[in-house]
Formats: structure tokens, C-alpha cells, sequence
């Protein structure tokens, strides 16, 4: 009798330890933003938001590049509206999502998504930037970009502004506005990439 309750124990020792390991394992991509020195969490576009961006994209063309892209929205909205579109994020379970999702929407011919570092990942060639990060990643993001792109290339902010730059247009209100900046209108943005 001693021996059997000595194995149930153990048993339910190993089950419960092995579910809070998995827990635990599932949720450190969505736990560990708040770790880094400039916390990216993950917070889904809007609808709204979304065809604010595509509102700003209508009269492009090129391809389109989402920095911190989460689960795929602004990717999956660019490419139906005929854009090759990417997407940059580091959570592996919302690249995975996202890649599947491509799949199944019939998507995953005209969309890419990299598990990256936005800040390691070149955004040289790309025509159209969305961003969508938070305030205090803004000053060294626009750095970034007046890095690397050329001169022909829109950037789309969405929730936060960028801190140095006149937008050219913006649409919507709250949480659901963004910002468009047009990299001609600056001089010190490379003009040979």
C-alpha cells in the first residue's frame, strides 16, 4: 500500500512538473519582451487600423516590409491588396502562426516571415515599411531607416509617431491612427541604396 501511494506521488509529481515546464516554455516568447532593453509586446493591429495602413498603400507600389508583425495581419491585408509583403518578428509561435495562416488563406506565395531581430534584419530594398512598435523604440528605429533605405521609400507608423520627422499624412485617431513619412522629403536619407 505504502508503494503504490509512493508511485502515484511521483507520478503526480513528474505530471505536474512536466505541465508547468510546457507552460512555461509556451509563454516565455510572450514574457520575455519585457526583458529586453526596449519591450516590444505583442498587441494585434486593429481592423481599423489596418485599413488605415492599406489607405496609405493604395497609390504604391513595391513591396512591403512589417516590422514586429505579430500575428501576420498587416502582412496578410498587403499581399490580398496585391503587395509582396514580409514580416519581421521574433515570438516564434506568432512566425509559426503566421506561416500557417499564409498557408491556409492561400497567401504564402506573395508573404515571407522571418524570425529575426528587427534591429539585426536589413531593410534595404523594401518600399513600403510598416512599423508597429512603441514609443520608446522610435528614436533608434528612425536612425535605422534614414540607414538604409533609399530615397523612394514610404514608412508607416502605426499608434507612435516617429520623434524628428513631419509626417506627411496622417489618418485615423487613437489607437488606430498612423503616420506616413516619405523618405524624399528628407536629405540625409541614403540616396544610392
Amino acid at each position: 500500500m505504502e508503494e503504490s501511494r509512493s508511485k502515484t506521488g511521483l507520478l503526480l509529481v513528474g505530471i505536474t512538473g512536466g505541465a508547468a515546464v510546457a507552460i512555461s516554455l509556451a509563454c516565455a516568447p510572450f514574457v520575455s519582451p519585457a526583458l529586453r532593453r526596449i519591450c516590444l509586446p505583442y498587441v494585434p493591429a486593429t481592423t481599423v487600423q489596418v485599413q488605415n495602413v492599406l489607405t496609405l498603400l493604395r497609390k504604391r507600389k513595391g513591396n512591403v516590409i512589417d516590422l514586429g508583425s505579430g500575428d501576420g495581419r498587416i502582412v496578410f491585408a498587403a499581399a490580398t491588396a496585391g503587395f509582396e509583403a514580409h514580416g519581421v518578428e521574433l515570438n516564434p509561435w506568432l512566425v509559426t502562426y503566421s506561416r500557417l495562416k499564409a498557408v491556409s488563406l492561400g497567401l504564402n506565395k506573395r508573404t515571407k516571415f522571418y524570425r529575426r531581430d528587427l534591429w539585426k534584419f536589413s531593410i534595404h530594398g523594401y518600399k513600403n515599411i510598416v512599423v508597429f512598435g512603441v514609443e520608446e523604440m522610435m528614436p533608434e528605429l528612425e536612425a535605422k531607416i534614414k540607414a538604409e533605405v533609399s530615397k523612394d521609400t514610404h514608412i508607416i507608423a502605426c499608434r507612435f509617431p516617429f520623434p524628428s520627422w513631419t509626417p506627411s499624412v496622417i489618418v485615423g485617431s487613437g489607437i488606430d491612427k498612423v503616420w506616413l513619412y516619405e523618405s524624399e522629403k528628407y536629405s540625409s536619407f541614403a540616396s544610392s541604396l
